[in-house]
């Protein structure tokens, strides 16, 4: 900050309004010795008039004037563009007139005598009151320059935000894309073993896709709803089963839970794979239950569970330590989640599941 003779005296202008020739001529002696440079005006119109022309950083007015009386002439001045702080200066020990000035805008005022001892006290006002206007100054500019910041980082943040989705608008359909020629080469495949692999990667695409979809519908591309996610992801599992899985009835319960996109395309493939090995693996007879639930836990974690009611997993052709692919998939997925999948033997059938926390880094659950 300034100190305060950077901001009270060289080259500070200052407006004498006062149609008494000789106090101006005093006053304004006294001032120029302390580093001002005083200009007078002799009625209330010229003075308001040069205030309108001119820079000044304190107006000094007078009680009476030859045209208006100083209330009226002072309204005028505070509301004038950039208008400087006034001091105001009576002749009257009425109280009333000062404080009609102060409710009139004056920032003070001084009240005259005959033998000039109110100039010391018109100095200390004027030091005053041009502090307090720089001081009010900076704190209007520091203010000003953080909304200026904060519109500023505001417009940005939208057209990042607009970007993103424009982003992920594009990577929505381009996988849509991709999936689509896997589900055209799979009508055409002839070998039952191709088609079941188009399929699993049609479906494991759709998984990723979904995600890209939901952050270019969402005003928030930062996370995504994932009890939201996962009922469309079970739509497009159910619409891909193929006639032969009818019999197998995927349900879905969920509780609100928002996560990171990242963390949402690693759980999205992790449900398909699970979901994938129970239609394929627990009933040999394709009639039967798999159920997914994904609900928040006390300690801020998320617990997600695939479950069926089938052969179990010991007597299913993968297992949780085996090297096919949909297993090596779910570890992996399970890594990025920083956690891991348990199997519940000792459930009827198998019930695979997972704790972790959406939209933090976690330790293994």
């Amino acid at each position: 900050m300034k100190d305060n003779t950077q901001v009270t005296g060289r080259n500070q202008r200052i407006l004498l309004i006062d149609d008494d020739i000789a106090f101006c001529t005093l006053a304004a002696r006294n001032l120029e010795r302390q580093g001002y440079i005083v200009v007078a005006a002799h009625d209330g119109q010229t003075g308001l008039k040069r205030v309108h022309d001119e820079r000044f950083e304190l107006v000094i007015l007078d009680h009476h004037l030859p045209d208006s009386d100083g209330i009226t002439a002072l309204m005028e001045l505070r509301n004038a563009p950039h208008a400087p702080p006034v001091i105001y200066l009576t002749a009257s020990d009425d109280s009333r007139v000062a404080v009609a000035a102060l409710k009139a805008g004056a920032v003070d005022y001084v009240t005259k005598d005959v033998n000039g001892d109110f100039l010391l006290l018109l100095n200390a006002s004027i030091g005053s009151a041009l502090m307090a206007d720089y001081l009010q100054k900076a704190k209007e500019a520091a203010e000003a320059a953080i909304l200026e910041a904060r519109d500023r980082y505001k417009a940005l943040a939208e057209e990042r935000a607009l970007l993103l989705k424009e982003m992920n608008h594009r990577v929505g359909n381009s996988l849509q894309l991709i999936a689509s020629l896997l589900h055209m080469q799979n009508r055409v495949s002839d070998k039952v073993e191709v088609k079941d692999a188009l399929a699993e990667a049609h479906r494991r695409v759709m998984a990723v896709a979904q995600v890209h979809r939901r952050l270019y519908t969402s005003d928030n591309v930062q996370s995504v709803s994932l009890d939201e996610y996962l009922k469309s992801l079970v739509k497009d599992i159910h619409g891909a089963s193929g006639d032969e899985n009818a019999g197998i009835a995927v349900s879905l319960k969920t509780e609100e839970v928002a996560a990171e996109p990242d963390k949402a395309v690693a759980l999205g493939i992790m449900v398909t794979e699970l979901v994938l090995n129970a239609i394929k693996h627990a009933y040999p007879d394709r009639k039967g239950p798999v159920r997914i639930e994904l609900r928040r836990m006390q300690d801020g974690g998320t617990e997600l569970s695939v479950a069926d009611e089938g052969v179990g997993i010991d007597h299913q052709k993968t297992n949780g330590q085996s090297s096919g692919l949909g297993q090596t998939i779910i570890r992996a997925m399970a890594q990025k989640l920083a956690s891991e999948v348990v199997y519940d033997r000792s459930a009827r059938g198998t019930r695979a599941t997972m704790v972790f926390l959406p939209h933090h880094e976690s330790a293994v659950g």
